[in-house]
């Protein structure tokens, strides 16, 4: 190899080493599998609020997804959102009036395709607790069935199958004849901030794939050009 290509192969190593270590954490990422969640902009201990499920599908076998129930008995007070397509029944206990469960029915030919998502929404008043969780059965044209009922693993790890859970924020102050010691929560990231993350992580990766490919190019054109 004659000096000036050693030179080019040289630079063209430096350039790659440096690109990879810009790119850091984010080139070893890869993206986790989609689960049902649960998402609300106004979830607060014993309020009302609208909480959304976002589904998605998942199938091997291409087959939609045509029908969602949702456990609701630790909510009170449910309405479901109108959603084209689909038709929802609210289970009530006959003698408490008490909610325990929607189910979203897809029309005939309809539901989720592989490779989306529906969101369903509901209006329900919260519990007076910290999280609330939503188990739910998402089953497919095929009959596979899936059951996203699981809690956390021991140590925060997530589990397969994890149920959709919210995290509620703090409610209404309590009297003033009560005083208690308040702790301050550590703060949580708002849906505008998980959305920053992964834009900058996106653009991470593609500002270094730019500067790899201009670093390429210009190797090959000296390559070129001493030829």
């Amino acid at each position: 190899m004659t000096p000036p290509r050693r030179i080019v192969w040289r630079t063209l190593i430096g350039t790659v080493a440096a690109t990879l270590l810009y790119l850091g954490p984010a080139a070893a990422i890869t993206p986790a599998s989609a689960h049902v969640q649960a998402t609300s902009a106004d979830a607060a201990r014993g309020a009302f609020a609208t909480v959304s499920f976002h589904v998605p599908n998942e199938s091997t076998t291409k087959a939609a997804t045509t029908e969602i129930t949702v456990d609701l008995t630790s909510v009170s007070a449910v309405q479901t959102e109108a959603k084209p397509g689909w038709s929802a029944k609210v289970d009530r206990d006959a003698a408490s009036n008490t909610v325990r469960s929607v189910t979203w029915t897809a029309a005939p030919d309809a539901g989720i395709p592989v490779d989306q998502f529906g969101v369903f929404r509901i209006s329900a008043k919260l519990p007076d607790a910290d999280t609330v969780s939503f188990p739910t059965t998402q089953t497919y044209a095929d009959g596979a069935v899936v059951k996203w009922n699981q809690a956390p693993a021991p140590g925060g790890a997530e589990p397969e199958h994890p149920a959709p859970t919210l995290t509620l924020a703090g409610g209404p102050t309590p009297p003033a004849h009560h005083p208690t010691p308040t702790s301050s929560a550590a703060p949580t990231a708002t849906a505008a901030q998980q959305a920053w993350a992964v834009v900058d992580h996106t653009a991470r990766i593609l500002a270094g794939a730019a500067l790899l490919v201009g670093a390429l190019g210009v190797g090959l054109a000296l390559i070129v050009r001493k030829t």
